[in-house]
């Protein structure tokens, strides 16, 4: 009897060259993980070393003005025209309220300041101490104004906010009396220059962000309301921006900076606790907007029509939800890119108008302000060249960094560029 012969097994279809190279694009495709604009956007930006650098240097920049008040720097509105006017850079070592004219507690400020604070609560214990509760509310009242005003701090610094007021505070309690030495030389009144550029710095920047947020608001809201509404609308506020185009603003700017230094207009803001200062960065960024009105409405333009715009509307959104929900998110690339180039121009502004007397009043301080005095006190005589180098190194290094950034998050922004090296 002859063996059976076993079944044979189905065999298994060898893959064919298509089937090959369609599983190897599957599994290419499993690896490959999608990135988004703004991931894209800070690789390339990481590769652009000047816009890094710029960075780094602006952030530490931010971080130095904000913490300037504790940095162990000198007093930057304290004269001493008789030892100290147009110092060169030195390493001398300063103490802090050693000047004569202070009239401080063995010429220390935390001397003066331990005697200021015993004075304080001497008084004070026996103001508590009066019965009539009508008449120790207004002598405490009136003790309170008259011991803010004398305290040592008002001689060494110029209108501390309560903030600025309380690192002032951890400043001494640190460093005591001591202070950095006069790198950066003094001015003309015997001020040390290196504390008026940090506290000049300080101010600028505020200046300059505060402005451009100002810009940022009006222009935003008022060019993506017109490229939206489009239209007529859109025509009659056009011709609006091109009729303010043709004001020249710095004509403006003079006469509300005059107008806004009359004694009787300072008593009215001084009664609603407005600072001068405050309106003039409100009036920077207030003719600043007209550029970037113009480049939101030509972005918002070509969004309208887009799906998700459509799509909004059919579930009923509001127009407004529209614009501010999901049109100007989708513009900002471009309105960051153009931030970043507005503040040095507000700051640049800023500079000027100081420079001509217009801008920060003395005894605040902005760069503007100091290259003025630094001009002022260039002679052909003697050559006091430190009062205009430092604080002119300092504007002109601000605004080379504002720029670069502002080209490079360009670039890095450009959705045309995405997910390229």
């Amino acid at each position: 009897m002859s063996e059976s012969t076993p079944p044979s097994l189905p065999s298994r279809p060898v893959a064919g060259p298509d089937e090959a190279a369609l599983a190897r694009i599957l599994q290419e495709s499993r690896e490959i993980r999608g990135v988004s604009l703004w991931q894209d956007a800070w690789r390339r930006l990481r590769r652009n070393r000047p816009a890094m650098a710029s960075l780094l240097f602006l952030v530490t920049l931010m971080l130095a003005a904000i913490f300037t008040p504790l940095l162990p720097l000198q007093s930057p509105v304290d004269k001493d025209l008789n030892n100290r006017r147009f110092l060169p850079p030195n390493f001398d070592t300063v103490v802090m309220g050693s000047r004569d004219g202070l009239k401080f507690e063995d010429g220390r400020l935390t001397s003066q300041l331990a005697k200021y604070q015993a004075e304080v609560a001497e008084e004070r214990a026996e103001i508590l101490a009066i019965e009539d509760v009508s008449k120790r509310t207004e002598r405490l009242e009136a003790f309170d104004n008259r011991a803010t005003v004398e305290h040592p701090f008002n001689q060494l610094w110029n209108q501390l906010g309560p903030v600025a007021f309380t690192m002032c505070r951890v400043r001494v309690a640190i460093f005591g009396d001591w202070a950095v030495p006069s790198l950066f030389g003094t001015d003309k009144l015997g001020r040390d220059l290196l504390a008026r550029v940090f506290w000049g710095s300080r101010v600028s920047l505020v200046v300059g962000i505060v402005a451009t947020i100002v810009s940022l608001i009006i222009g935003v809201s008022y060019g993506a309301i017109a490229g939206y509404l489009g239209g007529t609308v859109d025509a009659v506020m056009m011709r609006i921006v091109d009729m303010l185009y043709s004001i020249p603003f710095i004509f403006v700017v003079i006469f509300l900076v005059t107008f806004l230094g009359e004694d009787s207009v300072k008593k009215i803001l001084d009664q609603y606790g407005i600072e001068q200062i405050t309106i003039f960065y409100i009036i920077i960024g207030a003719i600043y907007w007209l550029t970037m009105s113009r480049v939101v409405r030509g972005q918002v333009l070509s969004l309208r029509h887009e799906q998700f715009v459509e799509a909004a509307r059919t579930v009923g959104a509001s127009p407004a939800r529209i614009i501010f929900r999901h049109v100007v998110p989708n513009t900002l690339g471009v309105v960051i890119v153009y931030l970043t180039l507005t503040i040095p121009s507000v700051m640049l502004f800023e500079a000027f108008l100081s420079f001509l007397g217009l801008g920060v009043s003395p005894p605040d301080v902005s760069l503007g302000l100091l290259l003025n005095d630094g001009v002022e006190a260039l002679s052909i005589v003697k050559l006091f060249w430190w009062v205009v180098v430092f604080p002119g190194a300092a504007l002109a290094l601000t605004l080379f960094a504002l720029n670069f950034l502002g080209d490079g998050l360009r670039d890095a922004l450009d959705p045309k560029m995405k997910n390229r090296s």
